[in-house]
């Protein structure tokens, strides 16, 4: 259904403004009458003259102003993509070219440097490097906040410019400055691109009955590879475990189908996830169906604030049920789902449609999982876990870290059961 312009917008005295601002308004038409919002109710608040007026002087006084010559389509692109970051550190427009390094890297692979990054009180901040990539062998950390790519300053940049900048053909060079707390000046990193090829999952055992399990990120592939890990350790352990060290330190996230198919991978029953939004899709719950892929063995699971997303779902579904002790320091926090919405010409917008809680109804947004035993700061670094050890092993030497060291004698000690339990009892 064509679109009508609020009749005080013919006020508007440039010609070329008002057909843009027809053209945007009657795209928005166009997108609610797809099958993208198919279904959904039809009426829609009018937008106010006013507003409109504002938009088009602004995009007057650019046009007029600006030290370069801009074009209409470059203005309203720039618009769309501030409506829509400006929501939050996670809702973002993509183009084509996005949409697609969106899609190779949920599957896992991609070109780039690897890294994480999240955008909190106007900075790029290193959620996490991912184990083994270009970024974390050059010694990026957690908490480094990212100030220049290539000498361009990234101030007033976006999220999304930020990482564009950072990918790049394989083999090219990149130069990352980051802040690192007080340290001055600036700390920067030359990084070749690679082609990301990570493993998502790594393991051992530690000893006969122990294992040893590290998710670095949650990808389409990491739940089966979970199930192919622990029966290797099984195998490996005369076709019994004890107890298993689940480690997601420094572990940013990424499918949430994935999180939600390890939790579900050691628990037999129960709430798993719960999704609150303001659509019928957003409003979600999942459960737990039966089978263990340890067979009940022991579980404690590793964090630290390079915790995020779906390592929250996955500590937290664990850490309420009562199915694992969770030890380390509080997680990154964030709570929220983004999904995915196409849009015509190949482009699309990735928008925070739900928060989520934890089995027991914990938010995680700004707030993170807490342990059940808080640990100091770790010899190897409050937030850098075992990839940022020396050598850059797949999988660490307990010996090399206090924190696996110290998980593994809880899993021995038979007081485990009774204060998982107890922590359990307390949260229901």
């Amino acid at each position: 259904m064509p679109a009508r312009m609020p009749t005080d917008a013919m006020k508007l005295s440039r010609p070329t403004l008002l057909a843009l601002l027809l053209g945007t308004i009657a795209g928005f038409a166009i997108a609610v009458s797809s099958g993208v919002l198919a279904g959904r109710s039809a009426t829609r608040d009018k937008l106010p003259a006013s507003d409109v007026e504002l938009l088009a002087e602004v995009m007057t006084r650019v046009k007029d102003e600006y030290v370069d010559p801009v074009g209409d389509h470059e203005l309203m692109l720039h618009a769309i993509r501030g409506m829509v970051s400006g929501l939050d550190a996670h809702s973002t427009f993509l183009d084509k070219r996005e949409v697609e390094d969106l899609r190779i890297a949920t599957e896992g692979s991609y070109s780039g440097v690897g890294i994480e990054v999240s955008y909190d009180r106007r900075m790029i901040v290193v959620v996490a490097p991912i184990e083994g990539s270009p970024a974390d062998l050059a010694g990026m950390r957690t908490g480094d906040v990212i100030i220049a790519i290539d000498g361009w300053a990234v101030a007033a940049a976006g999220i999304d410019d930020v990482v564009s900048r950072m990918r790049g053909e394989p083999g090219t060079l990149v130069r990352v400055t980051v802040e690192r707390g007080d340290q001055d000046p600036p700390v920067e990193f030359t990084i070749r691109r690679a082609e990301i090829q990570v493993q998502s999952v790594r393991h051992a055992l530690l000893e006969p009955g122990y294992g040893y399990l590290r998710i670095t990120h949650f990808s389409e592939t990491t739940a089966r590879d979970v199930d192919a890990a622990v029966e290797q350790l099984r195998s490996h352990s005369s076709g019994r475990l004890t107890g298993l060290v689940l480690d997601l330190r420094n572990n940013p996230g990424g499918v949430l189908e994935a999180g939600v198919e390890v939790a579900d991978a050691f628990l037999d029953e129960g709430v798993i996830v719960t999704a609150r939004g303001r659509t019928p899709e957003a409003r979600f719950t999942v459960e737990a169906k039966r089978g263990d892929v340890t067979r009940g063995a022991r579980l404690i699971v590793l964090v630290n604030v390079g915790s995020a997303s779906s390592s929250e779902i996955v500590a937290g579904a664990l850490k309420d049920h009562g199915r694992a002790v969770v030890m380390g320091r509080t997680t990154f926090g964030k709570g929220s789902v983004q999904t995915v919405l196409p849009l015509s010409d190949g482009q699309a917008l990735k928008l925070t449609t739900s928060r989520y809680l934890t089995p027991a109804g914990t938010v995680i947004q700004n707030a993170g999982v807490t342990p059940d035993i808080v640990t100091a700061k770790s010899p190897l670094g409050d937030l850098d876990g075992p990839q940022h050890t020396e050598g850059r092993a797949a999988v660490v030497d307990p010996a090399a870290d206090p924190e696996v060291a110290r998980a593994l004698a809880w899993l021995r000690s038979a007081a485990q059961p009774r204060v998982a339990a107890e922590a359990a009892a307390r949260r229901h």
